[in-house]
């Protein structure tokens, strides 16, 4: 069945290193649009993450954020920067050599020259391969997320493909007594400007009449697109683009019976089908 872009996915998982949390939102979109909100533990991944991300998300605006809030025992290890230090405490006592009113070196000031003190480099792997085993469970649920929902705009879809489909049936079942009362009418009207010396000429022009308010055709396309967009569906693939190039086409057909009406049950029930097109329409833009 098809997927909706609308969906939402939330999962946690406490390591040894500290707690992580990936959340997943995705609304319609035209095209593929990833946000992420990452902790800077874990913005060198980025790029492997919109992959992953990217390998199952097709279409839609995604927002995802990575929360993480490290273990109490996890608190960074801080070394010294020897080779910078001996060289500051050598130009400090140069320093204080020339002048003899010098201040004493600050210990404390020392530490707080920047790169004197830093967070010794620690071994991440670990936390990334958590991160991205999180990111993979929290797609699934994503997935199934959206796929529930494109259930359940498939059904309503399907529905609709089936009043249209009725509609369609019923104008066909009336096209004979509609076909005939036209003609009545038209040979009425044209019987007073074309003599009834000439029968053959009156019967031309009552079936070139008859030729352009045909709708057969008009029917017979949208009953084909209501099998297409069955079709479509079952397939269980991306779909949307495709759908609303179907709904294009439905309408034009919608337009056409409407505008070759020659009969008030026929205006009307193209009126029904443009208000189901409508509501399709507006159901499939919300489709992967």
């Amino acid at each position: 069945m098809i997927r909706s872009m609308t969906g939402f996915a939330r999962r946690e998982r406490a390591t040894a290193f500290g707690s992580l949390a990936w959340e997943l939102r995705t609304v319609n979109h035209r095209y593929l649009e990833v946000t992420l909100r990452l902790h800077e533990e874990f913005r060198n991944a980025e790029g492997e993450f919109r992959q992953t991300i990217a390998g199952v998300v097709r279409r839609g605006k995604v927002e995802a954020g990575l929360y993480f809030r490290p273990a109490a025992a996890l608190a960074p290890a801080l070394e010294l920067n020897e080779p910078l230090l001996e060289r500051l405490i050598e130009q400090a006592n140069l320093v204080r050599r020339r002048l003899s009113d010098a201040a004493e070196i600050n210990v404390v000031d020392l530490l707080r020259w920047p790169g004197v003190v830093r967070e010794a480099e620690r071994d991440t792997t670990p936390q990334l391969e958590a991160a991205h085993e999180l990111l993979a469970e929290a797609l699934d649920a994503l997935t199934e997320s959206r796929a529930s929902e494109g259930g359940r705009i498939s059904e309503l879809l399907l529905g609709r493909c089936e009043a249209v489909e009725t509609i369609a049936n019923e104008v066909t079942s009336r096209l004979p007594e509609v076909r005939e009362r036209i003609r009545a009418r038209l040979n009425d009207r044209l019987s007073q400007v074309v003599t009834e010396s000439n029968p053959e000429r009156l019967e031309q022009e009552i079936v070139i009449a008859l030729q352009k308010m045909d709708v057969d055709e008009e029917l017979d396309r949208l009953r084909s697109h209501v099998t297409e967009m069955r079709k479509v569906i079952a397939a269980g693939e991306p779909a949307g683009r495709r759908l609303d190039f179907l709904m294009q086409e439905f309408n034009r057909e919608a337009n056409t019976l409407s505008s070759k009406s020659q009969d008030v049950d026929t205006t009307r029930s193209a009126v029904d089908m443009k208000v189901l097109i409508e509501q399709m329409r507006e159901q499939v833009q919300n489709v992967e």
